[in-house]
């Protein structure tokens, strides 16, 4: 009944400002003649949305919404246009993403010859740079996912460089940054981690996941100014993108710094649900200082109220924990980064400090260490703490998925990798076989069970744009075909499912659905309007549609200059 009561507000209000231009109901700002697609059951469509103070006063028709029209008012006639809620990003790097964006970009390479031009291109911007740096390549350019140091040297010759993978679980560095890192053939893989070798055993290249700190650790360390110029790139790019809400998925105090400082500064320009990142090795012991990080950085927009652990890595790189093991690798089933014992642990501890836990799990072992150890923690509260979020979520035994709605534990998709790509042709089909590839991403089969259903981009690894994401999960094709055959076509979903979850569903897992996430009187005025009615468009044009204005807490944040919205 409560979103019941706030339309009555709204009609009560929209009659006590019919008196005229100079009522105090009168709005700040009416978007109207418009299709508003509210995301609230209790009123799921309108024409018209007043906006007063930041808050949502009225969601109705042209007609009604006339009373909140006062001398001060904004009024944007709409001609039909869409207007959504803000879109909650559950899963992105803005900060880490930002910086990447200045330095060695590789995000735009398609293939090989692409990688060999834009680093040639790095090398020589910069010559004083004592490293060349950056990232975002795609595994499969290069064969079994393994770039070589000999191809780097050949293309940064005269310095050390490192550029990471654009899913971040690997680095490619020449000969001069693996001797500065000290890595030799005597080097034993870290734990976690994997030295990837040649056929003489040396150092081939390409470092898997905690190896790779071999050497960044030897990187010279960014700056606050770094930070922060990175968070406001990352920023930027979501507030075209009509994001308001994102979840900064790993930070440390340098990435928190950022945050807190963008905010001070008045450039915060979306709600930010902070991940602290949570090192395995550490244990409970660490949680102390977590809760001082939230004490210390929590403010205005910034919430630091989650603790991110990295269960697993992932598939393409071997490096997934998973039930069965590897075809390509026989007898090998990936590593847990916390035993299930350490894992149950950390949750027992977080969730008793009152933070969200944040885990990447994309093997389905890791899957179900994670909802076990959830589930011994619902045992002992009844589910009391927050939401709890599994993100990733790529391998899955079927009998897991009712778990998420029987423990409450959101399950956050990143929907722009529900197709048959080169990292799914190449590099994870041959490792999983025909039968388990089918068990991946069952974004359909979890709504099915009445979970709560999220979505996210992990930017940079993927494009940040949610209608990029929302085209895939209900295609299952990539952006640019129209006619071929879907992949696990069962697990597709419909629109009104696909903005639930880049919506409302987000504002869930950020437990703040009170405030966000629909259209609702008394919600904060984060609002969007595309340009295209999402509901008229074919489903493979959904990405052609875009982001026209973006409102946080009514305030301007993006506005397309291309676009006439007046």
């Amino acid at each position: 009944m409560r979103p019941r009561s706030g339309i009555v507000l709204s009609l009560l209000l929209a009659l006590s400002g019919a008196c005229g231009g100079n009522s105090p109901n009168s709005a700040d700002l009416v978007l109207r003649h418009t299709l508003v697609y509210t995301v609230d059951s209790a009123n799921p469509q309108a024409e018209a949305v007043a906006v007063k103070d930041g808050k949502i006063v009225f969601v109705g028709s042209n007609d009604s919404v006339a009373a909140f029209v006062g001398k001060r008012t904004r009024v944007l006639d709409l001609a039909g246009r869409m207007v959504l809620p803000g879109f909650e990003d559950t899963h992105a790097h803005p900060v880490t993403g930002g910086i990447e964006l200045g330095e060695c970009n590789l995000n735009a390479a398609a293939n090989l010859d692409d990688v060999r031009r834009i680093v040639r291109a790095c090398d020589q911007q910069d010559p004083s740079a004592p490293w060349v740096r950056g990232g975002g390549f795609q595994l499969p350019i290069f064969p079994n996912g393994s770039p070589t140091r000999q191809l780097l040297d050949s293309l940064v010759p005269g310095r050390p460089a490192l550029l990471s993978s654009a899913d971040g679980h690997t680095s490619w560095v020449n000969s001069r940054a693996l001797a500065i890192g000290g890595v030799t053939r005597a080097s034993p893989d870290p734990l976690n981690g994997r030295i990837e070798r040649d056929a003489n055993g040396d150092p081939a290249g390409t470092l898997r996941e905690t190896a790779a700190s071999l050497v960044s650790s030897k990187l010279p360390a960014h700056t606050d100014d770094d930070y922060l110029a990175g968070l406001e790139r990352g920023l930027a790019l979501a507030a075209r993108f009509g994001i308001t809400t994102i979840h900064e998925a790993a930070a440390d105090e340098s990435i928190l710094r950022a945050f807190a400082r963008a905010d001070s500064l008045g450039r915060l320009t979306a709600r930010s649900i902070i991940s602290l990142e949570v090192k395995t090795r550490e244990g409970t012991a660490q949680v102390a200082h977590l809760v001082a990080l939230r004490t210390r950085y929590a403010r205005g927009l910034v919430r630091p109220v989650a603790a991110k652990i990295f269960l697993d890595g992932v598939i393409e790189g071997q490096t997934a924990a998973l039930l069965a093991p590897y075809l390509d690798r026989p007898g090998y089933r990936g590593e847990l980064n916390a035993t299930p014992d350490q894992m149950s642990a950390l949750v027992h501890a977080l969730d008793s400090a009152d933070f969200k836990v944040h885990v990447h799990a994309i093997g389905d072992r890791a899957i179900r260490v994670a909802l076990d150890a959830f589930e011994k923690q619902h045992a002992l509260d009844n589910g009391a703490g927050p939401h709890h979020i599994i993100a990733h979520l790529q391998l899955f035994d079927p009998a897991d998925i009712p778990r998420f709605a029987a423990l409450g534990v959101v399950a956050d998709f990143q929907p722009l990798w529900f197709f048959r790509d080169a990292y799914m042709k190449d590099l994870t089909e041959p490792r999983l076989g025909p039968k388990r590839s089918g068990y991946q991403y069952p974004m359909a089969s979890m709504v099915r069970t009445g979970a709560i259903v999220a979505a996210g981009s992990d930017w940079s690894v993927s494009s940040m744009n949610p209608l990029d994401a929302i085209q895939v999960a209900m295609t299952h094709l990539a952006l640019d075909d129209s006619t071929g055959a879907p992949w696990v076509p069962d697990e597709r979903v419909d629109l009104p499912t696909i903005l639930r979850a880049y919506t409302l569903g987000g504002a869930i897992a950020s437990d703040h659905d009170s405030l966000t996430g629909s259209i609702t009187v008394g919600k904060a005025a984060d609002l969007i309007v595309l340009s295209d009615n999402l509901f008229t468009l074919p489903a493979h044009r959904i990405s052609q549609a875009r982001v026209l204005l973006t409102l946080l807490g009514g305030r301007e944040v993006f506005r397309d200059s291309t676009a006439i919205v007046r």
